[in-house]
């Protein structure tokens, strides 16, 4: 079961790739940083989550098109 945290980092990251597509990893990148010029810890944990599941997406993508 996922938690509330958990959830939201993957809502985004559905969110940012519908939205920007290819993109998505860069925005979330900015957003990561606009946290910590801010001193918003939380806020920037969930942003670099939402970058790790960006990376997990694409290496799956990357494997399936390599069979």
């Amino acid at each position: 079961m996922l938690d509330d945290d958990e959830r939201r980092a993957r809502q985004e990251a559905h969110w940012l790739v519908k939205e920007f597509g290819a993109e998505a990893p860069l925005y979330a990148a900015m957003k990561a940083e606009k946290a910590i010029e801010q001193r918003d810890f939380g806020r920037c944990a969930r942003w670099k989550r939402v970058l790790e599941i960006l990376a997990d997406d694409r290496r799956a993508e990357r494997r399936a098109a390599a069979k």
